[in-house]
């Protein structure tokens, strides 16, 4: 039997890999670290002539329209900051419906018409781009030959500084739309849900009695869980660097199932891929704070405080980026498929989501007594009545292929998007269907027996890890975000079906009012609020099929697939709320619909072509060679008069004739043509996904009998556990 080389050499380079210092660490958390390549407000201050950066600060804290007077003068103090910092170019950084981030990059130096050259930014640079949009999926809003699309500088995200080893970039954050003005991108709804959020909360808050109200926005800080695993591992995988998951790979000895790793001493390659990561995050002014194992072997998590969710957004595909390119510093892959691993825990993303001010503060923060802090209740109140109405757009703007390998296992959110609010909240709910909300199960201590150690602050309920949507305090958790996804789109869902029913309650207040005091207008509401979409609110073990039984009974969607979910994101509800406050039409809507049904069918295809590639080229000639070894043996032995044990040679020859059968159902099935993107999806989902699955059965089957060394490609144990 002939050795596999490459794998022989992933496992060499993997195992001898010594980590070089290459950056100083104990610099690298220093507080002047922190947004040393950004041109935050500091830098504008100290650079800009006072009018300016007046102007510049009203239009980035009330949302009021740019002055376009001071365009060259910031554009002025922008190229000299980055020319000081040795940028030779900017790249107007934007991101598309691919959703990852896209840029274009020019040159600061233009020729001065004497044989030389000079730096050159003018305000229209800063202000608009214009990149070739014809290759970026649109949905049908333009035409193939249609290429113009333009980019527009977001004031409120800050530009920055990207550094290379031969060079600096200056990044301009940007919203990206077609010559028609149709939005092209993730960022676009999420600054224009940011203004409705604004207007409706205003109003809300004006009720209550508060005057000069300062700008309220949305605030966010999404959890990132990701796996990292030796690069060379990973380069003689062609499913995980084609597909971003394994479509192949017995299950180890040993998985998860000792739970040792979650939480574990962080391995010090790995702690120190970390902490460069860390260091170039700081730089860029993105605010992660924690850092840890997760549950799987190989898997770790990274979080931010949470800050304004546009820059949120922002900073989240700056992270993403960032952790993929530090790791190859190390030798590292940063995998960030939702699944890349069958038999452990795959990644989410969990987004944590509020909405406050200078003045209120957390509009979500509940106080001690909940029950008796009215104008919390009223927020809290819309975010349970806007997840029960649009449950469905939640989970159709998290759903893809590569999600719907995590949602629903008993290891993430289920596909049934339900609210969790503790039991101190749950209560109060309860009590507001009745009329009148008296009472709030209040927080406590914890004494540990032991008279050293300090006395714990005791929460008034417990947390829930199997709820998509949970209160975690002062702020809802969604939980079902895929790991490797923008979060631009929840982000921009959330907003918008905050601002819609914060439009509701305010309506009826503004009406109500008029004849009632305003407290029993509140109190009507919140009844109303709390037994038309009560169904939602569910603490319970949303794994258990007890719960998909009673969120059957409820009237709550269970859309398990992409295919089941994707059409939300263009039905008759969310079209209403997402033109009622300019965020998107119908026809950007229904493009958004039909670009995720084509990313799906991409997808699988892929999925389908690179299963059956790997099973004629790698996988089948080394279960044959090892089958003409086991004959081979069979005839000599028989030829010494010995009697041969024929029962492997059999079980072999059974299942590589079971491998060229299903492999050839898979190669029939996948040359399907449906009529339109949603009939295609559904094949792929009911028909090829499956067939899949049976020809990774048969693989792993004979990977679990094969000769080790002839195995011709990385196994899951040396994956996941050699660092």
């Amino acid at each position: 039997m002939s050795v596999s080389p490459s794998r022989l050499a992933a496992i060499s380079a993997a195992n001898n890999y010594r980590t070089s210092k290459t950056v100083a660490f104990t610099e690298s958390h220093s507080a002047g670290l922190f947004g040393k390549n950004v041109f935050n407000d500091k830098i504008m201050q100290q650079r800009l002539p006072k009018m300016a950066y007046k102007s510049l600060r009203k239009t980035i804290d009330t949302g009021a329209q740019l002055d376009a007077a001071v365009l060259d003068i910031v554009a002025t103090a922008i190229k000299d900051w980055a020319l000081e910092h040795n940028a030779t170019h900017y790249a107007h950084v934007f991101q598309p419906l691919t959703g990852i981030t896209a840029e274009k990059h020019d040159s600061f130096l233009e020729p001065d018409g004497r044989g030389g050259a000079i730096a050159e930014f003018s305000g229209k640079q800063l202000a608009q781009g214009e990149p070739d949009a014809s290759s970026f999926p649109s949905g049908g809003i333009r035409a193939t030959f249609e290429a113009r699309g333009y980019t527009a500088w977001d004031v409120t995200s800050p530009c920055y500084l990207v550094e290379n080893a031969n060079g600096v970039t200056m990044c301009i954050p940007t919203a990206f739309v077609s010559w028609t003005g149709e939005a092209l991108d993730l960022k676009t709804p999420v600054l224009r849900s940011m203004k409705a959020l604004d207007v409706q909360a205003q109003r809300v808050l004006t009720l209550f009695g508060h005057t000069n109200i300062p700008m309220v926005t949305a605030t966010a800080g999404p959890e990132q869980e990701y796996f990292l695993i030796d690069r060379n591992f990973y380069l003689a995988r062609p499913d995980l660097f084609t597909a971003g998951r394994t479509l192949f790979g017995a299950r180890p000895p040993k998985g998860q199932e000792f739970e040792d790793q979650y939480f574990g001493v962080i391995p010090d390659r790995v702690l120190a891929f970390m902490h460069e990561s860390e260091a170039e995050l700081y730089k860029l002014g993105v605010p992660v704070k924690t850092r840890h194992n997760e549950v799987a072997p190989s898997q770790y998590e990274i979080a931010p405080i949470y800050e304004n969710a546009n820059i949120a957004a922002d900073h989240q595909q700056m992270l993403m980026i960032t952790l993929k390119r530090v790791a190859r510093r190390y030798g590292l892959e940063c995998l960030m498929h939702e699944k890349p691993f069958a038999g452990v825990n795959g990644s989410g993303k969990h987004l944590n989501w509020s909405l406050g001010n200078a003045a209120q503060g957390n509009l979500l923060e509940p106080g001690n007594t909940p029950h008796a802090n009215m104008q919390f209740l009223v927020f809290c109140a819309a975010v349970v009545r806007a997840v029960h109405r649009h449950s469905g757009l939640l989970r159709a703007l998290v759903a893809s292929a590569s999600n719907d390998h995590r949602l629903g296992a008993n290891e993430a959110p289920p596909a049934i998007i339900s609210i969790f609010l503790g039991e101190q909240l749950a209560d109060v709910f309860e009590q507001l269907k009745l009329g009148k909300a008296k009472s709030s199960k209040a927080a406590g201590t914890m004494h540990l027996g032991v008279d050293t150690l300090p006395l714990l602050m005791r929460d008034a309920g417990d947390r829930n890890r199997t709820s998509p949507f949970a209160f975690t305090g002062n702020k809802f958790e969604f939980r079902a975000v895929a790991s490797g996804q923008s979060i631009a789109a929840p982000l921009a869902a959330l907003n918008t079906i905050m601002a819609e029913s914060l439009d509701y309650i305010a309506t009826k207040l503004e009406k109500a009012t008029k004849g009632k005091k305003f407290e029993e207008a509140v109190q009507d509401v919140l009844t109303e609020i709390a037994r038309d979409n009560g169904a939602v609110i569910f603490n319970g073990n949303g794994y258990s099929e007890e719960w998909h039984q009673e969120a059957a009974k409820r009237g709550l969607p269970n859309l398990k697939t992409t295919v089941d979910a994707v059409p939300v994101i263009a039905a008759k509800s969310t079209v209403a709320a997402y033109e009622r406050f300019g965020i998107l039409t119908r026809r950007e809507l229904e493009a958004r619909r039909d670009i995720a049904f084509e990313q799906y069918v991409k997808a699988v295809i892929v999925e389908a072509n690179i299963v059956t590639e790997l099973v004629a080229t790698k996988y089948l000639p080394t279960a044959i060679r090892y089958q003409t070894e086991l004959a081979q043996n069979a005839a000599a032995l028989k030829i010494a008069g010995v009697k041969a044990d024929r029962s492997l040679l059999t079980k072999v020859s059974g299942l590589i004739a079971e491998l060229q059968a299903e492999n050839a159902k898979l190669a029939k099935i996948r040359q399907h043509h449906a009529n339109g993107l949603e009939a295609e999806a559904a094949h792929l989902c009911d028909t090829v996904l499956p067939q899949l699955g049976s020809v990774r059965k048969v693989v792993d089957a004979l990977e679990a009998i094969c000769p080790d060394d002839s195995w011709p490609m990385p196994t899951y144990e040396e994956m996941l556990f050699i660092k």
